[in-house]
């Protein structure tokens, strides 16, 4: 009951900050009419804005939780649509900084030692200041230039009761409005929850740095910081200072003797080689967090937020794309059906046309006009209708080439970032997705399985042992049906493979 009235009182705060800038989305009354009704009497009047706008500003007043939770939900556009998604997406993860003092005390107790032994210079003054952690310059002893990020006191304990209360918001939610379920709103908050929980925790941000760095090893076109594991922890993370100008501060990159449009197709390879080539990317490449260097190669900054895809996804985007530039839209509904993102009930011929009215506007385009990103977030809104289940992985990928095209534009209008990818693009997809990759696909999956066949042959020797004995009783339609669906998995060339396999293995006992 306490918990409850605790609740009660602060969702009134919330609903007053709301209701001041009018943050309710005004389709409200298609999923709550009651609600909305109540909305009407007490919400501002004549707020500017747009629903998005109007949210992202609610949000940032509310605190660094609600700021993260905006944010998440730009990632959702096929829960809040692609509007509101590109309004919350501008949301400013910005605050006021916390006393250098408070930083000094918290990097003093992560790292156990004096701030002195530690650093020969910490500036006091933040550079940066988030809703989670703040930025500091400082030295080490040994001369190096260093960024140190500091978590913000207390902000684990004030997180934690925010998704206490999101939690039990969205119980109610899912229970007293049904037209609210379709959203999950249990499911986007345990999401919310474990991505925060995972982002306060900044050796995993350290980690991703790590592994990113690595994936670029020898290419000097894109840098990553190089960690400091002694000068990290759960509360503080020091990374190598980056020094340079924000990628879209075009004139002052001229002015550094550099081309953007060189700029620009550095920067395309490596989202490229970071979604295809690795399937780990940097999912918030906006130009806060990209720099210019010295040497006019890009340097990029914050991993607190990264994206993995595996190679059945990249694959699965891969043969989407080409669908879609060709014409093959038959192709593309293929290609959800098999990777199971759309349920096999539904007609395949309806989602053929689905898509052919997404790629048909593309048709004799080149490519330096069509944007991916775009193109996601129309087939996103468009597979709902399908049942197609919600994959996060490719929602935080759409967002990220949304903003990574944005940032090309910045730097040339009439360049786009998967034109000069061309080359890197269809090599990928010889190597990939030739002929000869689906052959080596095949040879890779019969080697797995001759691998496992001494484990089969004992598991096959084991079942007729129980069968000979009485222990297992199977129905000879039973077997039959499974054997068809053995026999339809496979692929011909699967066939072919395994008849050789035993053939050479017959020759090989044959000779012994």
């Amino acid at each position: 009951m306490i918990r409850t009235v605790r609740n009660l009182v602060r969702l009134a705060g919330i609903a007053r900050t709301l209701a001041r800038h009018d943050a309710l989305p005004r389709s409200l009354p298609m999923v709550a009419p009651g609600i909305a009704l109540v909305w009407g009497w007490v919400a501002g009047r004549n707020v500017p804005g747009r629903d998005g706008q109007r949210l992202a500003r609610a949000l940032a007043e509310l605190g660094p939780t609600f700021i993260k939770l905006g944010q998440l939900l730009s990632t959702r556009s096929d829960l809040i649509g692609e509007r509101m998604a590109a309004d919350l997406a501008e949301l400013q993860d910005k605050l006021p900084p916390f006393p250098g003092a408070d930083a000094r005390r918290i990097v003093e107790e992560a790292l156990g030692r004096p701030l002195g032994e530690l650093f020969r210079r910490f500036e006091v003054v933040p550079v940066a200041a988030a809703s989670i952690a703040q930025v500091h310059f400082a030295v080490t002893g040994d001369g190096e230039e260093v960024a140190v990020k500091v978590l913000r006191p207390g902000i684990q304990h004030k997180f934690e009761r925010d998704i206490a209360l999101f939690q039990w918001l969205a119980y109610w939610a899912e229970r007293l409005v049904p037209g609210m379920r379709r959203l999950k709103p249990r499911e986007v908050v345990e999401t919310f929850a474990r991505t925060s929980r995972l982002e306060m925790d900044l050796r995993m941000e350290a980690s991703a740095a790590s592994e990113l760095a690595k994936n670029f090893e020898g290419d000097d076109t894109f840098n990553v910081p190089r960690v400091d594991w002694n000068r990290t922890a759960k509360s503080v993370l020091t990374l190598e200072r980056i020094r340079g100008v924000k990628v879209d501060e075009v004139p002052k990159i001229v002015a550094a003797g550099f081309n953007p449009d060189d700029i620009l197709a550095k920067a395309s390879a490596s989202f490229f080689n970071q979604v295809f080539r690795d399937g780990f990317f940097h999912a918030d490449l906006h130009p806060g967090n990209l720099f210019v260097n010295e040497d006019g190669n890009i340097s990029v900054v914050d991993f607190g937020i990264m994206g993995r895809l595996d190679r059945a996804t990249r694959y699965y985007l891969a043969d989407m794309l080409i669908g879609f530039l060709t014409g093959d839209y038959r192709r593309v509904a293929l290609v959800h059906f098999e990777a199971g993102y759309v349920p096999p009930h539904q007609s395949i011929e309806m989602f053929t046309q689905a898509c052919r009215a997404i790629g048909e506007p593309l048709q004799n385009k080149p490519l330096n006009e069509i944007s991916v990103g775009r193109l996601l977030a129309q087939l996103f809104s468009v597979t709902e209708q399908f049942e197609m289940e919600t994959q996060p992985q490719l929602l935080l990928l759409q967002k990220s080439m949304l903003t990574a095209e944005g940032v090309g534009r910045a730097l040339n209008p009439n360049l786009n970032m998967w034109e000069l990818a061309r080359p890197l693009i269809e090599e990928w997809m010889r190597e990939n997705r030739g002929p000869e990759a689906l052959v080596l696909d095949d040879l890779e999956a019969v080697g797995r399985t001759l691998r496992r066949l001494p484990a089969l042959i004992r598991d096959a020797e084991r079942v007729a042992l129980q069968i000979a004995d009485g222990g297992i009783r199977i129905h000879p339609t039973s077997a039959r049906a499974v054997m068809d669906q053995w026999i339809r998995s496979r692929k011909p060339m699967v066939y072919a493979l395994w008849v050789i396999a035993a053939m050479l293995v017959l020759l090989v006992v044959r000779g012994l």
